[in-house]
């Protein structure tokens, strides 16, 4: 058996070297696009990051172990604000605590236990569910066929009836959460303790078996304070997977999370707000054809309309930019998507974490088209970053009405 390995990565920069044994460097690969490994001197292994921030620990096929943790670029604090945009609808986080400021997964593990602590502080949720068995009495409606098929005593009696349970979908999701946030690596022993705690004031919900489906749940009236707490549930429900050769979803021991996927969500979610503002309606991933005969689809971030015609397309790009032209393949997608859609103007909108970047036109040759390059500076307290959208959102509307 190989002995356990321990890699501390950033999401983004150079790669560290590691001596890696040939089991340790096939159950890395198997993971497509986790990590990018390349032949370093002496024998040894670069291992760079690839925009994915979490622990995971790989199981190796001689026995052993990898704890891989991938460290994010942006502050914790920034990096929840972003995440708060990532389930259905925005959640907006309290200030995590110094002690977890340092580390993403003791962070969101905090984060839930005092977020489902002050949701359960009111009671737990009920609801009602049909059940039906056999009893020694009558309970609810008699199930009349049921019971007309059995021979001999009439008891027990075939019954149907509604029962008031905290078994209810919203219950099971706070317990499955609790009960994997209670078992992240890194956590701390007193935020560990408190989850359990609150996973015992939930007696009578059935906690979902591995592989199984989550159940799912509508905001309605009833259960508007269980929210926060379950879409925070679903942000850390959402990363337990990993992807594995093949295609597969499979249970990850730990948490990851793709970061481009949650800078694209946070920008169509402001954007789309934002630009509402201005009388514009926003569809994320709208699917359009790029030829006339109309076989090759592609998806935008975001596509921009107003009165129902197309005006302008949006993509978001986790790139934090070095130089103030943008990639040439991002151009040319973008010329793509403008000429498909017969517009003029199109918009790229890349990360940052350094003020003073000031959009940047590049109008191409030959072409009716300009493209804008933006970037957000991250690194802003989040009312700053909001209002970077906001005006990102009034260059766009004014872009289309020239």
């Amino acid at each position: 058996m190989s002995p356990d390995l321990t890699l501390t990565v950033r999401e983004t920069g150079p790669g560290t070297p590691y001596e890696l044994t040939g089991d340790q460097v096939a159950a890395l690969v198997a993971v497509p696009d986790l990590v990018r490994l390349t032949p370093a001197p002496g024998g040894r292994w670069s291992v760079r990051g690839n925009q994915k921030v979490g622990l995971i620990r790989l199981r190796t096929r001689s026995g052993g172990a990898i704890h891989l943790r991938l460290r994010p670029k942006l502050g914790i604090r920034d990096l929840l604000f972003l995440l708060s945009y990532s389930p259905t609808d925005p959640w907006h986080p309290e200030q995590v605590t110094a002690a977890t400021a340092d580390d993403l997964l003791p962070a969101l593990a905090d984060l839930l236990a005092r977020t489902v602590r002050r949701t359960l502080e009111a009671g737990v949720l009920h609801g009602y569910r049909e059940v039906e068995e056999e009893l020694p009495l009558i309970r609810g409606s008699i199930r009349t066929t049921a019971q007309l098929r059995r021979t001999g005593l009439p008891l027990p009696i075939s019954v149907r009836y509604d029962d008031h349970t905290p078994d209810i979908p919203e219950n099971r999701i706070l317990l499955a959460a609790l009960h994997l946030a209670a078992h992240l690596p890194g956590v701390p022993h007193p935020t560990r303790l408190t989850l359990r705690h609150l996973a015992d004031r939930l007696p009578g919900v059935r906690r979902p078996h591995p592989g199984e489906p989550l159940p799912t749940w509508t905001p309605t009236r009833l259960n508007a304070r269980y929210a926060p707490a379950l879409r925070l549930a679903g942000l850390l429900l959402s990363g337990r997977s990993i992807r594995p050769e093949g295609g597969t979803s499979a249970p990850a021991d730990g948490f990851l999370l793709d970061l481009p996927k949650v800078f694209e969500r946070f920008v169509t979610v402001t954007l789309g707000e934002a630009l509402a503002r201005h009388g514009i309606r926003c569809v994320p991933q709208d699917v359009h054809r790029l030829d006339k005969a109309r076989r090759t689809a592609f998806r935008s971030d975001l596509v921009l309309y107003r009165e129902g015609r197309p005006i302008s397309v949006m993509d978001a790009k986790y790139t934090f930019l070095k130089v103030t032209a943008p990639p040439v393949d991002h151009l040319y997608q973008l010329l793509a998507y403008c000429t498909a859609l017969g517009i003029t103007h199109g918009h790229l909108v890349y990360a940052a974490t350094t003020p003073g970047t000031a959009p940047t036109d590049h109008v191409i040759r030959c072409s009716p088209v300009t493209i804008t390059a933006h970037a957000l500076n991250l690194n802003d307290p989040p009312a700053k970053v909001l209002a970077q959208t906001a005006a990102l959102a009034a260059t766009a509307a004014t872009a289309t009405t020239a």
